[in-house]
């Protein structure tokens, strides 16, 4: 005999045929027989997917210019250069830097270098030795073809350029081929070191947690398949150019379907546990935890979901296709937990709980007559429940205040962007040649900005070009990219196309600085004086489109992902009141958590600024995820507002939730903070971001603020449900009672 006390059912035998299925009339083999067809069709799914992580290389992209929006001018800039070539290649800068000023000997061999170089047939003719004006560097243009083998060139012409410089000097090879290939080694750990360490964090959390080894093993099974079924499926998308995949998105994807996984599947167990504690028949306690944490894990998978998506409202095509594939994660992690976990639990039973096996509770301890909330609690939930009864109005205020003193940090968040030198972490070549580039050269002169100007007003807009600010030198383009200088042998005429001629603009700034993008701006407003129909590309300005772009993605898509994020709240919880306010707590909470992280990236880590897309992301993620852990809360606080009335359901919610919870919000902000071992500013800051606003919303939003505030309120947070009105399963008790209760 057993009472079922899930989901407002509560019965003093098993339900019949006419409720739900009799587990002891169901066969003995079918009881095994279908969580065995589901653990082997997941393994199954793993066999697939588990190599298919070693492939993603083949369909992701980490060309920046390929995250703009086909109506940016630098994409239709680059659209005309496309024209003008006869390949796609991306130029390479090899520096080599010397203490005095070359002799005529070190010049010749610095001549004999190129020779190694062209030897290695890596594209078009290399340009160079280019000496510098000091006389202590000289420089040469290796324009390399672009292909998925970017990388092993970048090093192959490193293996001949840094034995083969002369001897004393440094050689360097940056430029974009050589911070692309940079930026492409410092993703290569996502592929083992990220997810190693963040399934290593999981389980030490999930073992001192649980104190059994079975089912930290079954909940990371769990959360690998998953992560296997996400990443089959995202190889598909991505092979049939349905998304567009990049290794921000591919790491990010790991990191969520770990936590997503891992958090629905902690809200299962807790549910199994509790149902074990009633009967002995594991398949039936299987049955019951999955019929009782069905909604509340759906409602959270279609929230993320959903908010995900809204992404494909981006201009940002980098936004645009994180969207389906961290959905897509999201998808598969919340089957994962509704089929697969479940039926490892309901052939393991108590056994996966082993050596700490929940008992079974003797009929009078099942569940206890209610009338303050707390009865049969103890230790720190029974008292951050009598907290919130006692001080309803205090705990909350102050709350939002301390909220509200951490979101004024936003005011220091330098979000406009980063030099590309800065997003490497890690000791990268490439950066430190941009460095040396810049200390004898024109700092742009390895990526220069292009301007696509009308053949007739060609020379116009050069003198304009000439004379725009933070601009050094400026030639038009012959066939072949040759530049027209005016000295004898070389071309005079430029080479048109459809009536378009193409200008090269040397900057002063480096080309990844927000020096080079301000006089982007300037050169832009200059070439229109003289051709309405003139173009500004190029490294600079495809910076300083995706910026613009990413800024412009901020505040149209956070107004989408609020309201569909409301609207499933209301649904899920049948109120107004209540989604409202838990909306603008996880919104207090965002800026608190951008607030911190703005002093700490500027006063800890020393960040020169944050990418654009930063407070997108991390207001998708914590909004999405916060609102994941109120959505947890508050349908087992309704469930218990059902048959005990609001403010004792309140308590109660809180305290039978605040342990799987907790341990929920602790696992997820440790995978994200695994983000941290790439070397890479973006994630870096989204690792520290989310890590921290999950913890903050875990701890102070969820523990605190939203069962104060719901307290204080009482009945009216479930306006304008009936339970809103008073009526309930149970009558509540006047408030001057509870509190006297919980005071004795």
């Amino acid at each position: 005999m057993i009472e079922i006390i899930y989901g407002g059912i509560k019965t003093s035998r098993f339900p019949t045929e006419e409720g739900l299925m009799n587990p002891q009339k169901v066969p003995f083999w079918l009881r095994w027989l279908v969580p065995v067809v589901l653990v082997i069709t997941w393994l199954g799914i793993a066999g697939i997917g588990g190599p298919t992580f070693g492939r993603l290389d083949e369909v992701s992209s980490n060309d920046q210019a390929s995250f703009l929006p086909a109506g940016a001018e630098a994409t239709e800039a680059g659209d005309w250069q496309a024209k003008f070539r006869d390949s796609d290649e991306i130029p390479a800068v090899v520096i080599v830097e010397n203490d005095a000023a070359f002799t005529p000997a070190q010049l010749g061999e610095a001549a004999q270098l190129k020779a190694d170089i062209e030897a290695l047939k890596l594209g078009s003719a290399v340009v160079g030795p280019i000496p510098s004006e000091d006389g202590k560097a000289v420089q040469f243009i290796v324009p390399m073809a672009s292909s998925d083998e970017l990388r092993a060139k970048v090093q192959e012409l490193r293996d001949v350029v840094q034995p083969g410089a002369p001897d004393g000097m440094n050689a360097f090879v940056t430029g974009p081929a050589g911070l692309t290939a940079d930026l492409v080694n410092a993703f290569g750990g996502i592929d083992g070191i990220l997810l190693l360490v963040a399934l290593g964090a999981v389980f030490l959390i999930l073992l001192l947690v649980y104190r059994s080894v079975v089912l930290p093993l079954a909940v990371l099974f769990t959360s690998v398949f998953a992560l296997c079924a996400a990443i089959l499926l995202v190889f598909g998308m991505a092979k049939l150019g349905w998304i567009q995949l990049n290794g921000q998105s591919q790491g990010i994807l790991s990191i969520l379907v770990i936590g997503a996984a891992t958090d629905y599947a902690l809200l299962y167990v807790a549910r199994f546990r509790e149902a074990l504690t009633h009967t002995t028949n594991r398949t039936q306690a299987a049955m019951t935890a999955w019929k009782a944490s069905f909604e509340p894990i759906l409602a959270s998978g279609a929230t993320v979901i959903i908010a995900l998506l809204c992404l494909l409202f981006s201009d940002l095509n980098s936004n645009k296709a994180l969207g389906p594939v961290a959905a897509a994660g999201i998808l598969c992690s919340l089957f994962a937990a509704l089929t697969l976990l479940p039926a490892l639990m309901a052939l393991l039973g108590r056994a996966a709980f082993w050596p700490f096996r929940p008992k079974l509770l003797p009929d009078d301890e099942r569940e206890p007559e209610l009338v303050t909330g707390l009865e049969g609690q103890k230790g720190l939930w029974r008292g951050i429940g009598t907290l919130v009864s006692k001080r309803p109005r205090v705990v909350w205020v102050a709350s939002v205040l301390l909220l509200l003193v951490a979101s004024a940090g936003v005011l220091q968040l330098k979000a406009n962007g980063v030099p590309q030198t800065d997003v490497i972490l890690s000791q990268s070549d490439a950066v430190d040649g941009q460095d040396a580039l810049a200390r004898h050269f024109d700092a742009g002169s390895g990526s220069p900005a292009v301007v696509v100007a009308s053949q007739g007003a060609a020379q116009q807009v050069l003198d304009k070009v000439k004379t725009a600010d933070g601009v050094g030198d400026a030639y038009l383009l012959a066939e072949g990219n040759v530049p027209i200088t005016g000295a004898p042998g070389t071309p005079a005429e430029p080479a048109v196309r459809d009536g378009k001629v193409l200008i090269n603009a040397t900057l002063n700034s480096a080309a990844d600085s927000i020096e080079a993008e301000e006089a982007v701006k300037s050169l832009r407003l200059a070439v229109r004086d003289v051709d309405s129909g003139a173009l500004v590309g190029g490294v600079t300005a495809t910076a300083l489109d995706t910026n613009t772009t990413a800024q412009r993605d901020l505040v149209v898509i956070i107004p989408i992902v609020l309201v569909v994020i409301l609207f499933i709240l209301m649904l899920l919880l049948r109120s107004v009141v209540a989604p409202v306010l838990l909306v603008l707590s996880v919104v207090l909470s965002y800026g608190a958590a951008m607030g911190v992280s703005a002093w700490v990236f500027n006063g800890v880590f020393g960040f020169s600024g944050a990418d654009a897309t930063v407070p997108l992301f991390g207001f998708v993620f914590l909004v999405a995820l916060g609102v994941d852990y109120n959505i947890f809360l508050m349908s087992r606080v309704r469930e218990e507002s059902l048959k005990h009335g609001t403010r004792p359901g309140i308590l109660r919610g809180l305290a039978v939730t605040g342990g799987v919870i907790t341990s929920a919000g602790v696992v997820l902000a440790a995978t994200f903070a695994a983000l941290g071992v790439i070397p890479i500013m973006f994630l870096v800051q989204l690792a520290f971001i989310v890590a921290f606003g999950v913890l903050l919303d875990t701890v102070l939003v969820r523990s605190l603020l939203v069962p104060a505030l719901a307290y204080d309120i009482g009945s009216k947070i479930w306006w304008p449900s009936k339970l809103g009105r008073g009526s309930s399963a149970a009558p509540v008790a006047p408030r001057e009672e509870e509190e006297a209760s919980v005071g004795r």
